[in-house]
């Protein structure tokens, strides 16, 4: 098939073009709805090797895309691919679908690549690099893989066995760990380049930024990112009866959550311990006098409906009891004895100019005041840059290292980077894509050419996925969760679906992978297929109205709308409509 007829397919697949590392999601969502899991694993976890964490964590950008939204709610992709890692990932060992997708490399290369930084945009890279037969090392500054998935991603909304257990999947290929190896303190940039043939880097962004105001250094005031990290690492952190959150993304929401969970974390630091006893130890915990936070504040510039967190996060935390004032902005922090004990506030005008830019305007006649006696600044965070040494790549203007967004080139010939240090904070599938974009370029500088994704072949459906006439009214299945009163401990706050719920979930999914197909030397434009269609997007127009010559009749399909019933092909006398799906979209393949 030509190569803009594939682009047509993918483009076609709204899940599929909005995933960043390709995930055909409807394909996998649809083997759900038929029975077959272990296919279904398999669609979600090959481009993805961390299929199991974002299985739970994802900021789910596919399903912002989904077509069914446009009905009613899009379909609960993120919670499916959930359901079946559960059943075939590596937290439940290495069964044979496992073994398909985690094979260790058929031979091995000469090239060493040296990986800086465990996050997710390292540890991708080093799972295709390795996959790919490379030699890999990773360098970590800290005791443990996982950078911002470990240290930044509270315990409630990422169980650690999960994340263990596909960063686990990749050392197994046989890539070589140092932990505690700091670039700056322990290693320079230039060793390492001296020591590999290539370097990625993956250093994240791990410094908070504060506010130049009057109390901004005071006792008690903490930058977002420090905290969770300082929580997630089992430090005491006391942050008193009373937290203010200063911010609207979904790191406010983070932090104003583990807030919430500060006295767990302090009792038992390490969140590798048996699961269940716990969870036991911290339903006693909730009926005795607490050392966590009580009152939670979450102060946002924007309006509840400009915020820039998931409508979810803001829900789930207004579910334990956290408290939203929208439309504040921080003028400066009260101060007694050094320790802080509220912030003055100013209204908020507006957030952005008439182009969308980022322009707060503040109505100076509108103060007032929050108590508080710790103040959480989660409003941005920056990049250890004096890490990379004199010699490193070049910067961007947003004090990031600057690369080239196809492929992940630095300035340096020998150096790559992706992640949070080269875009700034993102999600995490969007670091994900970047390590395996960059391992990809990294192949090619070697003399090798990445297989292109298995494109399969494609195929004519002869059974259609007939909806049931009340499509449209099938809601969606809300994803369990811990119920509101238990939600104090570590325990992951979001259940699994069982089987059923999985099932009746993805029985919603329009199948957007399958295309209506016409051949139009059979077509007679008899117009049968446009009256059986029982969502009307098939129609007749003047070819001239959508470009084609003078005299002339189109057939139109808006494949927006189209549910894929397959009554138009059924009707079609001459048999020019039919069905197709490209079998191997988004699924790669390894050299």
């Amino acid at each position: 098939m030509p190569t803009d007829e594939l682009a047509f397919y993918d483009e076609n697949i709204p899940c599929l073009a909005a995933c960043p590392v390709h995930t055909n999601a409807g394909m996998y969502v649809a083997a759900i709805a038929d029975g077959d899991d272990e296919q279904a694993y398999l669609t979600a976890r090959l481009p993805n090797p961390f299929a199991s964490v974002c299985g739970r964590v994802c900021a789910a950008p596919c399903e912002d895309a989904c077509r069914r939204g446009q009905i009613d709610r899009p379909i609960a992709i993120r919670a499916l691919k959930r359901f079946v890692t559960e059943q075939f990932g590596p937290e439940q060992g290495h069964g044979e679908a496992w073994e398909k997708v985690a094979a260790p490399p058929e031979r091995d290369r000469p090239e060493s690549i040296g990986i800086v930084g465990g996050g997710p945009a390292g540890m991708a890279a080093a799972h295709d690099l390795r996959r790919f037969g490379y030699q890999v090392a990773v360098y970590e500054a800290t005791d443990k893989l996982g950078g911002a998935m470990w240290l930044g991603i509270p315990e409630y909304r990422l169980d650690r066995h999960v994340l263990a257990s596909d960063i686990q999947a990749i050392v197994d290929l046989g890539v070589e760990v140092h932990t505690d190896t700091q670039l700056g303190r322990d290693v320079t940039l230039a060793e390492l380049r001296e020591r590999h043939d290539a370097v990625f880097l993956g250093i994240g962004a791990t410094l908070g930024r504060g506010l130049d105001i009057e109390g901004g250094d005071a006792d008690g005031v903490f930058k977002a990112i420090e905290f969770l990290i300082n929580m997630n690492r089992g430090f005491e952190v006391n942050v008193g009866e009373r937290v203010l959150v200063v911010g609207g993304g979904d790191v406010a929401m983070d932090a104003a959550r583990t807030a919430l969970r500060a006295s767990d974390y302090a009792a038992d630091g390490d969140s590798t311990a048996d699961r269940a006893s716990m969870t036991e130890a911290l339903d006693v915990a909730r009926t005795a006098a607490r050392a966590g936070a009580r009152e939670i504040r979450v102060m946002s510039l924007e309006s509840r409906e400009e915020m820039p967190a998931h409508d979810f996060e803001i829900e789930e935390a207004e579910h334990e009891g956290i408290t939203f004032s929208p439309r504040r902005g921080p003028k400066r922090i009260l101060v007694e004895n050094g320790t802080v004990v509220g912030m003055e506030t100013v209204g908020v005008c507006s957030v952005f100019d008439d182009e969308g830019r980022f322009a707060p305007v503040f109505d100076d006649d509108d103060l007032g005041q929050f108590d508080a006696d710790t103040v959480i600044l989660a409003i941005g965070q920056a990049i250890d840059l004096d890490s990379l040494g004199d010699n490193g790549p070049d910067i961007s203007p947003r004090r990031t290292i600057q690369i080239d967004n196809d492929t992940g080139a630095t300035s340096l010939a020998d150096v790559w980077s992706g992640g949070d240090a080269a875009k700034g904070p993102r999600t995490l599938i969007d670091a994900i894509a970047d390590g395996r974009r960059a391992a990809a370029d990294i192949h090619r500088h070697f003399g090798n050419e990445p297989a292109e994704p298995d494109r399969g072949h494609l195929v004519k459906l002869e059974q259609f996925h007939r909806l049931d006439d009340l499509y449209d009214r099938q809601g969606r299945v809300d994803v369990p969760t811990l119920e509101t009163g238990r939600r104090m401990g570590l325990a992951e706050v979001e259940l699994g679906f069982t089987e059923q719920q999985a099932r009746c979930e993805a029985s919603r999914c329009l199948r957007c992978f399958a295309n209506i197909l016409l051949d139009v030397q059979k077509c007679v434009l008899c117009a049968l297929c446009s009256d059986v269609c029982p969502v009307d997007v098939i129609s007749l127009t003047p070819a001239e109205e959508v470009g084609g010559p003078a005299g002339q009749t189109a057939l139109l399909l808006d494949e927006e709308r189209c549910i894929r019933c397959g009554l138009c092909i059924e009707r079609c006398p001459p048999d020019a409509l039919s069905m197709g799906m490209w079998t191997g979209i988004g699924v790669p393949t390894w050299q």
